[in-house]
């Protein structure tokens, strides 16, 4: 891997992690928490990388607050 492909891969890494900060910042506003939020490994093991957001695994009172807040959401559009 060239210095230019190591510099894209860190930047899709650094995005995948913001986006991931942005997502579980959003989610504590309304008062949700994923335990398991954060990147998925294999996404990242490639030689470029392709980061994906793991949302993981939650409780089923965690997922129905989640569907109540989204679609709260989708009412003020």
């Amino acid at each position: 891997m060239d210095t230019v492909e190591r510099t894209t891969a860190v930047e899709s890494i650094t995005d995948a992690e913001a986006a991931r900060d942005e997502l579980q910042a959003a989610l504590a506003g309304v008062g949700i928490t994923l335990p398991s939020l954060g990147l998925d490994g294999p996404s990242l093991a490639a030689d470029a990388p392709r980061p994906l957001v793991e949302l993981g695994r939650c409780a089923p009172d965690v997922a129905r607050r989640l569907a109540a807040a989204l679609r709260c959401t989708g009412r003020e559009r």
